[in-house]
């Protein structure tokens, strides 16, 4: 089966003041049918301006998509005018943005910001949008679905405008859901009511997930494949049995053994002379990149050629990639 998304060669930057920022360098990925593809890596590793580059919301300028190809059924969307993407937003791809009280218009209410999507995308008569609209709040599970559309996004808590933000981007059953961290401002509870309802929306209609996140709990819960980011690239991609199991590149390594863990060494139960373990040291700046590999300032098996050269993003072990020179 071909993939429903292909993401090849992207690049992204950003022309500022204190010189050119390159926010994503070189990405690439597929993701099929019914399936999750998970992008995790700490504040700054360019999930989110991948994301908006899917998308092209990328603002412009500073900001340019300098190199590569998205596309979606076939269809290239960098090569679109704005007019035939904006068709394709909301129908073919959709996203759920992170924070749903900035995203949703806070002058309509939510029925109506539906309503007009459907109308839009698949040329329903009002009455019949306003319809789909409301079947839409039932399905994701919003109590009173006919009093909730008539609601502004404000009059709503945080876990039912995410929802309406899910039952939005799904309205039209678009073939990729991008979800940009859909559950970071939630408490846990509201949390993995989220993730179960965009499993159980994803099975029903066979959509493709991108999930941006930094939780790796999210992650091995819902994603099927991972893709770890570091400084704009990509370091590390496996299926998320393989990346948990037994991670190649030595930031993830450090990724995962700073999460507690009950019971262990590492754990909540610690004594007073034990810590977690940490990542010494910051992301570099975007815009100063270090030469070589850009984890090596930070990395404990760093040699001298990773310090000069940039490792190869290559097959290390079956449908087990990494960029590391160690690995």
């Amino acid at each position: 089966m071909a993939p429903v998304l292909e993401v090849s060669g992207l690049s992204t930057v950003f022309h500022t003041r204190r010189g050119l920022v390159r926010a994503v360098q070189d990405v690439s990925f597929s993701v099929n049918a019914g399936e999750t593809l998970a992008i995790v890596g700490e504040s700054g590793c360019g999930k989110t301006i991948t994301a908006l580059s899917l998308m092209q919301l990328i603002p412009r300028p500073p900001g340019e998509i300098v190199s590569g190809s998205v596309k979606v059924d076939g269809t290239d969307l960098l090569k679109l005018s704005e007019p035939e993407m904006r068709k394709m937003r909301g129908g073919k791809i959709a996203m759920i943005f992170q924070e749903p009280m900035t995203a949703l218009n806070p002058l309509m209410t939510v029925g109506k910001q539906i309503t007009e999507m459907v109308m839009l995308h698949d040329k329903l008569p009002k009455s019949a949008a306003r319809t789909r609209a409301v079947e839409m709040l039932h399905h994701v599970r919003i109590p009173e679905p006919e009093r909730r559309a008539k609601e502004y996004p404000h009059q709503m808590s945080g876990g039912m405008r995410q929802r309406a933000m899910i039952a939005m981007a799904l309205a039209c059953k678009p073939k990729v859901l991008v979800a940009d961290e859909p559950t970071t401002a939630l408490d846990v509870t509201i949390q993995a009511q989220i993730l179960d309802l965009i499993g159980d929306l994803q099975r029903e209609f066979g959509t493709a997930v991108v999930l941006i996140t930094h939780d790796l709990g999210v992650v091995a819960e819902t994603a099927n494949r991972v893709v770890v980011m570091y400084a704009g690239r990509k370091v590390e991609e496996a299926s998320v049995t393989d990346l948990f199991a037994n991670p190649l590149h030595p930031y993830p390594r450090g990724l995962l053994g700073s999460i507690p863990r009950v019971g262990s060494a590492r754990g909540l139960d610690v004594s007073p002379d034990e810590r977690l373990r940490e990542i010494s040291g910051m992301v570099p700046a975007l815009n100063d990149l270090p030469p070589g590999c850009a984890f090596a300032p930070r990395c404990s098996q760093a040699d001298a050629r990773c310090h000069a050269q940039v490792p190869p993003f290559e097959m290390k072990q079956n449908d087990h990639f990494a960029a590391c020179w160690q690995a």
